[in-house]
């Protein structure tokens, strides 16, 4: 038996509750400080009252504290998670190693995407070095998946919703470069989400002010089968920058897809938290931001176009009757021009949509919602609600509670008792569990015919029942720790480059004691190299993308003519695209002045 878990993001406090409500096994949200999204950070006392509510339907809570950390706050860290710790917090998700030889407490650890995972050797080394969870790449395909999986005893995470970043995570040094924001410190400044122009070595404009780097959504929802049955058992929506309307929808989604799969196989999974989610409207992906979708490389590589090219922003869903718009939705298409250009509708009149502004729709145009006004109307009301099962037992000398978590309590029947009249229905009071969590399931009444209790004496006792299931629920939640450290494992790579992201002293320690030597500190301690540097690292490549593999022979002859390297350039960015076609990986190369001749 496998235990599957959803897992959510969350921007704040109130987003992971409706997470939670919405059917998350257990939400990701960033601290005050070091998580990989600096806009999405929270305070200790609102994680806890996050741990607080997540915990009642056993589900997790997991901190990202996955930014490279400076010597300068080795202090302040180790301070957080101590606090984090305190608070109740499952897991903290780590990229900097220097986090495992500072001075915290045994609480678990995940290794983040921002650690790379792409290979057996590196989970296992990961495995080895005391992590309890890792999150994979995202580039991989299923088969790569399985593989992994097969070969590590932790669960394994993978992504399957939500934005891709174009670079290998981790690795994406292009805004440090050009913006002096860290991405690996959670300033990325979306260098990827640019428009550029595409040259040849001749200066060439090959295309004009296309999203070249700019990647479709992910959305694996059609391969959630193939990835349960490949071994993942964490299944991540990304988003930590997501509002409320959208972490609903997509939970909702991916919790009927979850749940169908566990219910085909009630022998070989269940799910890794417990209550049963009430929705009030039906999920549709569509619905939310999106920049339309790719499975990316899950089922390798596919004739499918990756890159959103057009624009960087919602796609939304398309319309095929412009009836079915109201006033206030917001609909995007390309014009005459060729560009992506968003209207809001004032109104449908005469079979036309007149606009908040003048606007040409040329004939034939695809139409897109971006944005739906009663199902962001609908989305800001209460939608869910999450129970738990209960069954209640009364007799002559007690009351008993037991519910789906495996709490069980007793109390004893202190009340005043009378002779009944007829028969007792106490199930009408202690059944009515409307303002709790939980939702009665079976209930019991051995209490003799001839007992009476009155209903006020009952409520207060259907009070002290729900109480002491809560407090029994918080003295019996199963905690995990941190896994032990096997310090004779051995790292991947004897001396260790800028990729490992090295930034402090413990980090240097940690991959010492493993067998490495470093060779450079990440370059945001180090300084900016002066000669060109590969500042992404891709599995998109832009040649396919364009129809012009070199692998492939029946490719498009548009670009024949076209001399290499190519470039991109936005406005004063200028980088250099390098091929790969052994590792069919790209290369974005960030020029010195002296090769640009700046």
């Amino acid at each position: 038996m496998r235990c599957l878990e959803l897992l959510s993001p969350a921007a704040d406090k109130q987003v992971a509750i409706e997470a939670i409500l919405h059917g998350a096994d257990a939400v990701y949200m960033g601290a005050s400080s070091h998580g990989a999204r600096k806009s999405a950070a929270n305070t200790v006392d609102d994680i806890a009252e996050v741990v607080a509510f997540a915990h009642q339907y056993r589900a997790k809570v997991y901190i990202t504290v996955n930014t490279l950390v400076y010597d300068n706050e080795i202090s302040k860290v180790e301070s957080l998670i101590r606090d984090l710790y305190r608070c109740g917090v499952d897991a903290i998700i780590v990229q900097d190693m220097g986090i495992l030889r500072m001075d915290i407490p045994p609480i678990e650890l995940h290794a983040s995407t921002q650690c790379d995972t792409r290979d057996i050797q590196k989970a296992k080394f990961l495995e080895e070095s005391g992590f309890s969870q890792i999150v994979l790449a995202r580039e991989l395909s299923i088969s790569e998946i399985s593989e992994i999986c097969k070969n590590v005893d932790v669960p394994v995470e993978c992504f399957v919703h939500g934005a891709l970043c174009v670079s290998y995570s981790g690795k994406c040094r292009a805004s440090q470069v050009k913006t002096r924001r860290s991405a690996n410190r959670g300033e990325c400044s979306q260098m990827c989400r640019l428009s550029y122009d595409l040259m040849d070595s001749d200066g060439k404009v090959l295309l004009k002010d296309k999203y070249l780097l700019s990647l479709r959504d992910f959305n694996a929802s059609s391969n959630m089968v193939d990835l349960v049955e490949a071994g993942v058992s964490s299944f991540k929506i990304e988003g930590r920058l997501k509002d409320a309307s959208y972490v609903k929808n997509i939970t909702a989604y991916y919790r009927n897809i979850l749940d169908s799969i566990i219910s085909s196989n009630p022998d070989k999974y269940c799910r890794s938290s417990l209550g049963v989610s009430e929705i009030t409207f039906e999920p549709d992906p569509e619905k939310s931001f999106n920049r339309g979708f790719t499975t990316y490389f899950q089922e390798g590589r596919q004739n499918q176009r990756i890159a959103s090219m057009l624009t960087p922003k919602s796609m939304g869903e398309k319309i095929t009757d412009i009836s079915s718009l109201n006033n206030g939705d917001g609909i995007s298409f390309m014009n005459a021009h060729g560009e992506y250009e968003g209207v809001r509708v004032n109104k449908i009149e005469k079979g036309r949509i007149v606009g908040a502004k003048p606007f040409f729709l040329p004939p034939g145009a695809e139409i897109r919602r971006t944005f739906d006004i009663a199902w962001q109307t609908a989305l800001a009301k209460p939608t869910a609600k999450r129970s738990v099962s209960v069954d209640i037992e009364i007799d002559e000398t007690g009351i008993s509670a037991s519910d789906e978590r495996g709490v069980k309590v007793r109390l004893p029947l202190d009340v005043d008792k009378s002779v009944a009249q007829k028969r007792m229905e106490p199930e009408k009071i202690l059944g009515k569990l409307g303002n709790t969590i939980y939702r009665l399931r079976n209930f019991n009444n051995n209490l003799s015919d001839s007992t009476f209790i009155p209903a006020s004496q009952l409520n207060a006792l259907k009070r002290r029942l729900i109480e002491a299931l809560d407090a029994a629920n918080i003295a019996t939640y199963p905690f995990s720790y941190r896994r032990k450290e096997n310090l004779e494992a051995k790292y991947i790579s004897d001396v260790l480059g800028t990729e490992e992201n090295v930034a402090n002293k413990f980090a240097e320690k940690f991959y010492s004691d493993h067998g490495s030597s470093t060779d450079m500190m990440a370059i945001e301690v180090s300084g900016l190299p002066k000669e060109d540097t590969v500042v992404m690292t891709t599995r998109y490549c832009l040649r396919r993308e364009l129809g012009i593999c070199k692998k492939n022979k029946n490719g498009s002859d548009a670009y024949k003519n076209a001399r290499e390297p190519f470039y991109i350039k936005s406005g004063r960015n200028r980088f250099r695209l390098q091929f790969d076609c052994n590792s069919c990986e790209m290369r974005v190369v960030a020029e010195s002045p002296s090769s640009t001749g700046g």
